[in-house]
């Protein structure tokens, strides 16, 4: 106990699992505050009722603020006060060389996945349990796209609209099936200073603030259009038409008048606040959206009005950006053992599914889904978009990857801005991960 005093202490730990006795031996570093918590600490307590002394688990938690800094700095100086902890996708490579790699039971495949349990490899080695995902879908009003695609006036001015701003004879499309023209031209029609009728102010609603997440949502229209990091010999391949194609769509869009003005200092609130009062058709956001956004208690200009899709397809296919959370071994850890028994047990299909009828968000495979689609339904395509259209980026889970993720955002948020012309920012854009990655 007088470790775990110390790191109280030294970390501003909280302490977790009060139930759990003086003698746990295997201390688990997990993800303060939110769904993420509330389940880890269920399945914590249902492997505790059950395990040996030696085995049970005990919870700690550091602060959010400067959560990844402190765990970098922590396992880089070989700390032993804890023996699990948190990974995340865009940061395996910094703790990958601090942390053992693991083996998981057949059944993990079955049970998640294999682009699931990609999200927690790094140099073709497994190194965590990938307990919650994240991903986006597409948003858009279900009532406004049912009337366009009914009403023979608004598809015909639809089609007059993408053969003026396009050149192309489009009709309306069920959103599932479209392509990054189709949500052009659909935002186009639904942008009142383009189609005085619209019954919203702007067809999109774009995050192109200078931040890393923002580019995470940004890399789904990229890679339907063939963009990646690197090709398969480590060269650095963004500055290609893939990159470019997605780049000139959103700065299109945004002179267009598509999505608000002050898009370039949106993100994740402020695109949900401007989809959320009605005044946008679509919108490109993560999945953790949905519960608020749908809930007409809590959002009611668009509450039980909103269909979800996978992000449209382009000419590679249709993608949709993934990372995780899970959970790895501290190399440095004194009881290995009692971590792997622990981490075994939560990659099972019972487990997961406890975790995730307590709040968390694992994709997981049909078996699962079909036990608990009932209670946890936004789960049903969590899982089925992740299997079908998931991916990261080559190099995504390097140890510079939120570096590079940084720089990207910098650099294209300042050419949407119409601060760098788009040659400058890609050849800026290439220079910096060619550096950043070279290792």
């Amino acid at each position: 106990m007088a470790r775990i005093r110390k790191s109280l202490a030294a970390a501003a730990f909280v302490a977790a699992l009060g139930a759990t006795s003086a003698s746990a031996e295997v201390t688990v570093l997990g993800w303060p505050g939110g769904p993420e918590e509330t389940a880890l600490r269920a399945v914590a307590e249902t492997y505790n009722a059950t395990a040996s002394d030696a085995d049970k688990v005990k919870l700690i938690f550091f602060n959010r603020d400067g959560f990844f800094d402190k765990l970098a700095a922590d396992l880089g100086a070989g700390s032993k006060e804890f023996d699990i902890n948190l990974l995340a996708t865009y940061a395996l490579g910094r703790y990958a060389p601090f942390m053992d790699p693991i083996e998981l039971p057949e059944s993990a495949a079955e049970t998640f996945g294999e682009k699931v349990l990609a999200t927690m490899q790094y140099d073709g080695k497994q190194y965590g349990v990938p307990t919650d995902l994240s991903l986006h879908f597409m948003y858009f009003r279900q009532d406004l796209i049912d009337q366009l695609l009914s009403d023979d006036a608004w598809k015909a001015k639809y089609t007059e609209i993408a053969k003026e701003r396009m050149g192309k004879d489009l009709a309306p499309k069920d959103p599932d099936t479209w392509g990054w023209d189709d949500f052009e031209a659909t935002a186009y029609f639904f942008t009142k200073s383009i189609n005085p009728d619209s019954p919203t102010r702007y067809g999109a609603v774009l995050q192109m603030k200078n931040l890393l997440f923002n580019i995470m949502v940004w890399h789904s229209t990229a890679r339907s259009n063939g963009g990646d990091w690197m090709d398969a010999e480590g060269n650095i391949t963004v500055d290609g038409p893939g990159f470019r194609t997605a780049l000139e769509l959103y700065k299109r869009l945004y002179d267009a008048g598509v999505t608000p003005k002050d898009s370039t200092t949106y993100e994740f609130p402020e695109a949900n606040a401007a989809f959320g009062s009605g005044q946008a058709a679509t919108m490109l956001q993560w999945n953790a959206a949905f519960g608020d956004l749908d809930d007409p208690a809590k959002t009611p200009a668009v509450g039980g009005k909103i269909g979800t899709v996978a992000p449209p397809t382009g000419p590679d296919g249709r993608f949709t950006h993934i990372h995780g959370l899970g959970l790895g071994i501290n190399a440095a850890s004194a009881n290995k053992e009692g971590a792997n028994k622990f981490l075994t047990w939560l990659a099972s299909p019972e487990a997961i599914e406890e975790y995730a009828l307590a709040g968390g968000s694992p994709a997981v495979g049909a078996a699962i889904l079909d036990t608990i689609s009932g209670q946890r339904p936004d789960l049903v395509k969590l899982g089925n978009f992740a299997g079908a259209y998931g991916f990261v980026m080559n190099g995504g889970t390097a140890a510079k990857a939120l570096s590079v993720y940084e720089l990207q955002a910098k650099e294209f948020t300042a050419y949407w801005a119409g601060e760098k012309s788009l040659d400058d920012a890609l050849a800026a854009t290439a220079a910096g991960m060619a550096e950043l990655l070279k290792e």
